[in-house]
């Protein structure tokens, strides 16, 4: 089975815990956008729909799925998005694809945060997949500098600009056997926006898509 089939399983399998007038918020990336297209084909009715990223809102749109603002909206029942990396204690990396701090956003406004990827993602210790690190561009250099004294190597991720005005560094060579700690550690440096650690706000349920079905781990 290829990897979009997996993550058509996880999607699905997300799409089943989404009730009728749900206040959904819904993350950034390939298996979100299945997810997307397979709830637009539902017919399923929302409450409100709050997006993480102008890429989202644009492909909610097109499929006839109305947008709020989480600043009208209050508490959210559910976060649905994907991740870059998880592990089995439900931790993430997110932020690939450089909407990190509004899916943070969104999962801490949300009393329910399922995460859907396919078992690629699923690793043992976090740290494969580089970490991204949100910075305001003024501090770019010096967060940098202080990513390589935790022992990583920053990279700028060049000509790219989140929704939200600001550079993305993405550390490569970390391995991050506290992620709670360490993305404590980065927040607190001046300059950071977010960096792509869910770990102090890990998933709540994590449905991993397999060849043979979906993979459930809950917290």
């Amino acid at each position: 089975m290829d990897q979009d089939a997996k993550k058509r399983n996880a999607a699905l399998a997300a799409l089943d815990l989404v009730s009728e007038g749900a206040t959904l918020g819904i993350g950034t990336g390939s298996t979100v956008n299945i997810f997307i297209d397979a709830l637009a084909a539902s017919g399923r009715e929302l409450e409100a729909a709050v997006s993480s990223s102008t890429e989202t809102t644009r492909r909610l749109e097109l499929a006839g799925i109305a947008v709020r603002e989480l600043n009208d909206t209050g508490d959210l029942d559910l976060c649905i998005d994907g991740a870059d990396e998880a592990d089995e204690h439900l931790r993430l990396v997110k932020g690939g694809g450089g909407a990190l701090t509004r899916e943070k956003i969104i999962a801490a406004a949300s009393r329910r945060f399922v995460c859907i990827v396919d078992d690629s993602k699923l690793v043992g210790v976090l740290g494969r997949f580089p970490l991204p690190v949100e910075v305001i561009p003024m501090a770019q250099a010096w967060v940098a500098r202080q990513m390589v004294r935790a022992g990583g190597r920053p990279v700028w991720r060049e000509g790219f600009v989140t929704d939200n005005g600001n550079h993305i560094l993405d550390v490569h060579g970390l391995t991050i056997v506290d992620p709670v700690a360490l993305e404590q550690r980065f927040n607190e440096l001046p300059g950071v926006v977010t960096v792509g650690l869910f770990a102090k706000r890990p998933a709540d349920l994590l449905l991993v898509g397999t060849s043979s079905g979906v993979r459930r781990l809950e917290r």
